[in-house]
């Protein structure tokens, strides 16, 4: 296999294995170039394969969410009427089609700012919003349009508004009927569309006007493992962006291994609820966000756990059909980054930005092909955790040139190497 690493970037200024078996596809030619090699990816109603055809790819630029507050309501399917025409069996759907009749329209009726921020108060009034969470509500307002308007759009009111009253309208409805995640979660798609409301929310705080390639060796019918670094709660949301255009169904069908906090922050949970699963899974070895460092202020992929990395090996290799497992680097942090210092407590303040984003996966690393010269296990382990670790590193850096260096397509190196994915 080629050591190429294929990458998308945008710029500004243990769960379930699904078996299935298929023979490894090959990489057809296509116009995308790139160093000495060419490649292309595309998506079929089940998963990548190989193919002559070609697949047009528009930029994600031009889908700027543009509906107005009450084209965003119809997200919330007609509550009456969804209730009295249900036939399903599954009580959860019921319950859930049931919550929304009987939810407060506070937020999906307003008109304007002042209606969107005096709601927050006429709730905190009527005992239905905390206090401190009202706070927390109206800085991401101020954040998030913040970051809107640096994008230029001349919509940024429209979308400014129409998001965060959805937004703030599945906030409300949690706190009302908090939803409790099993330990294996469906991206929840109906009665509310939960995946396209983060999408559509994320979507305004990315730069999508320049772009790179994205290295598409997933395996059709194969169990897929992404081991990344971590930078941002809405990793899953750029994740997708970045994938929507070319691949959709692989955008809507990876599965994030989360963490509790992105479960249980009332400012998180609507976000989390429209992610789900399949056969591609993503996970962050380091068990947190990156962070700067302390000194120079420079990020950097925090260290991957070890154990972490060889249990995703082990379920890999015992699931009953081939798995291969890929190293990707994600940058997006200065789009929503966290605290500089991990807090312990739920409801940290969420700073918001228009900026790039940028999303690279390297070649299949093979544990037995990295641990030849090992004298141990525990060495091995240690050995392939590292081999990760140092690929999704130079990935990264080569990331931050292209954006933050702004060096763009120049940025390549012979194992790195960006084009353009939108024509």
């Amino acid at each position: 296999m080629s050591s190429l690493s294929l990458t998308f970037f945008a710029t500004t200024a243990p769960r379930v294995l699904v078996p299935s078996s298929s023979s490894n596809p090959k990489l057809s030619p296509s116009s995308y170039s790139f160093s000495a090699t060419t490649a292309r990816w595309h998506s079929t109603a089940v998963s990548f394969r190989s193919g002559a055809r070609r697949t047009s790819a528009t930029c994600p630029c031009a889908s700027f969410s543009s509906f107005n507050v009450r084209a965003m309501a119809k997200m919330v399917q007609d509550r009456e009427s969804a209730v009295s025409s249900s036939s399903a069996s599954d009580e959860q759907n019921k319950k859930m089609l049931n919550i929304e009749v009987n939810h407060s329209r506070t937020f999906l009726d307003v008109r304007s700012e002042q209606d969107l921020l005096s709601g927050i108060g006429r709730e905190v009034e009527a005992g239905r919003l905390p206090s401190n969470l009202a706070t927390g509500m109206e800085e991401l307002y101020h954040n998030y349009k913040n970051a809107v308007f640096q994008s230029g759009n001349s919509r940024a009111d429209e979308i400014v508004l129409s998001n965060m009253a959805v937004a703030f309208d599945r906030v409300l409805l949690d706190i009302e009927e908090p939803f409790t995640f099993s330990s294996y979660h469906k991206s929840m798609r109906e009665p509310f569309d939960y995946y396209m409301f983060g999408q559509n929310y994320i979507r305004p705080l990315v730069d999508f006007r320049l772009a790179n390639d994205f290295y598409a060796i997933l395996i059709h019918g194969h169990n897929i493992v992404l081991i990344s670094n971590h930078q941002t709660e809405a990793d899953p949301a750029i994740i997708a962006l970045l994938l929507e255009s070319t691949n959709p169904h692989v955008a809507e069908n990876l599965t994030y291994i989360a963490g509790d906090r992105v479960i249980t922050d009332p400012l998180c949970k609507p976000f989390s609820m429209g992610r789900g699963g399949s056969q591609i899974i993503w996970i962050a070895p380091s068990g947190g966000r990156d962070r700067p460092d302390p000194v120079t202020g420079e990020w950097y992929p925090a260290p991957f756990d070890t154990s972490s990395i060889d249990n995703m090996r082990r379920l890999a290799e015992h699931s009953g059909i081939p798995g291969h497992i890929y190293p990707l680097a994600l940058l997006c942090h200065d789009i929503m980054p966290p605290p500089p210092q991990v807090e312990r407590e739920v409801g940290e303040k969420r700073v918001i930005s228009f900026h790039g984003a940028g999303l690279s996966v390297a070649p299949e690393i093979s544990f037995p092909d990295i641990i030849t010269a090992s004298k141990n296990p525990e060495e091995a382990k240690e050995v392939y955790t590292q081999a990760f670790y140092n690929s999704v590193t130079e990935q990264y850096n080569v990331l931050k040139s292209a954006i933050h260096g702004q060096q763009g397509l120049k940025a390549s190196i012979p194992s790195v190497s960006l084009s353009q994915p939108w024509g």
